[in-house]
């Protein structure tokens, strides 16, 4: 077996060695395709710094999703969930720049995809795109975008931690990010996408974000099944670790809403208070709630419920103003807190980390109310709500969330029944009994 492992060490590096000639050859091939001429006039550097540091922002969150499941779950699987979210980070990185963000914002095709123009990065370069970003260098733009494709499929390991294989993980992600992520993105944010030209709203990612991951984990915790020892409640190993998790998912999501004006703009500013606003209001709404039931104020009901909060405001962060993001806020924690438990006392589904309550039902709620709320006062770019004359908004609204969740809903079912063709989706119960740290993974992440 030695041998084995030994030899198969010595092809697989040797692999690698041509991969890496092959990849510095298409570097010399696409040499010069990025740079391109262009005004240095046209580059705003405030602009271009904050986007950047918003980029920044945004990628700290998917290990803080990582650290926020981690304290979640039973401590023999602490270290494969937080490892999930950083592998996850890498495999995105690269299917991003290689392929993921032609498909998003290349040349439109039919209003439901990207074209390949923009494949391995080319063409995309210093030089600004006007169709998304006018002030800053179009790289600048990808890397931004890059992190909401990251942190996306990163959300949903929260509905089969536990018991899902690896190598079943890696394949899942590589073709949902392709085949969900993707296509919606296009159609809500790309020029051509046919929810965009529509005119449904989605500021930051409500309906590509939050409401593609919720229904995709609702329906891989259906399809992967229940745990075998699974219970209707979460016994955190670690309340800490969850409220380090949530404190740093708060302070990234400035990044993703504020950043998402793609400018260091009055609209950032807006942006950044209603989303700590609508935070602050539904971890009240789910502390006071859980207080209700369980006679006490819990610690990780509120962190959850500044999650939801977050949530909730990301498709209308950028058109509502802080009185409305308070009710959307209020809204979210109620429409959410109830979510859950409904998928806990009345349903056998295992969805372990209640995503689908969190981020499928927080993007809902959260969209629907972007087309109550929204004003044009505060974005011209986009639409008044029903509040402010404008009732159809609310029906394109809907329109986005039932099409949205039943794509991801049904496109997550599809990928994950050709995932086990390839390979088996779960651990054994051994493994599961041992728990992935050490079974998986051979790490533990507590040696007391």
């Amino acid at each position: 077996m030695e041998q084995f492992l030994k030899m198969n060490l010595k092809r697989l590096t040797f692999l690698l060695v041509l991969l890496g000639l092959f990849t510095g050859y298409m570097a010399t091939k696409l040499a010069g395709t990025s740079a391109g001429s262009f005004d240095l006039g046209a580059i705003n550097t405030g602009d271009t710094a904050w986007v950047l540091m918003a980029a920044a922002l945004v990628m700290i969150m998917t290990p803080a999703v990582g650290f926020f499941y981690g304290g979640m779950v039973s401590s023999k699987n602490v270290v494969s969930v937080i490892k999930h979210s950083l592998v996850i980070l890498a495999l995105v990185s690269l299917q991003w720049v290689i392929l993921g963000y032609s498909l998003v914002f290349g040349k439109d095709i039919n209003g439901l995809i990207g074209g390949f123009n923009f494949l391995a990065l080319k063409s995309v370069g210093f030089a600004p795109n006007p169709d998304y970003a006018s002030t800053i260098p179009q790289l600048a733009f990808m890397i931004f975008q890059a992190m909401f494709a990251i942190i996306t499929p990163a959300l949903i390991i929260g509905a089969f931690v536990e018991r899902i294989r690896f190598r079943a993980l890696v394949i899942f992600v590589l073709m949902w990010t392709t085949f969900i992520y993707d296509p919606v993105a296009h159609w809500v944010w790309g020029v051509g996408g046919w929810l965009r030209s529509l005119g449904a709203l989605d500021f930051a990612g409500g309906t590509v974000v939050h409401i593609t991951a919720g229904f995709s984990a609702l329906a891989a915790a259906i399809l992967v099944g229940r745990r075998k020892n699974a219970t209707h409640k979460i016994v955190a190993n670690n309340v800490p670790t969850v409220l380090l998790g949530a404190g740093l998912l708060w302070f990234g999501w400035f990044g993703f809403n504020a950043g998402s004006a793609l400018a260091a703009s009055g609209l950032a500013v807006s942006a950044f208070v209603v989303t700590n606003t609508a935070a602050a209001a539904s971890a009240l709404v789910w502390m006071i709630l859980s207080w209700a039931q369980d006679k006490k104020p819990s610690a990780l009901a509120t962190a959850t419920g500044a999650v939801c909060g977050l949530v909730a405001i990301t498709p209308a962060s950028g058109f509502v103003g802080p009185i409305s993001s308070i009710a959307i806020g209020i809204f979210a924690g109620v429409v959410t807190y109830l979510s859950l438990s409904f998928r806990s006392l009345h349903t056998r589904i295992d969805d372990t980390l209640d995503v689908w309550a969190a981020h499928g039902m927080g993007g809902v709620t959260g969209a629907i109310l972007t087309g109550v709320f929204a004003e044009k006062a505060i974005n011209s770019v986009g639409s008044n709500g029903l509040l402010f004359g404008n009732p159809g908004q609310v029906l394109l609204q809907i329109l986005a969330v039932l099409v949205v969740a039943a794509y991801s809903f049904v496109g997550t079912y599809v990928i994950l029944k050709l995932v086990k063709i390839i390979t088996e989706l779960r651990v054994t119960l051994n493994e599961e009994a041992k728990g992935l740290d050490l079974a998986v993974h051979g790490e533990a992440g507590y040696r007391l």
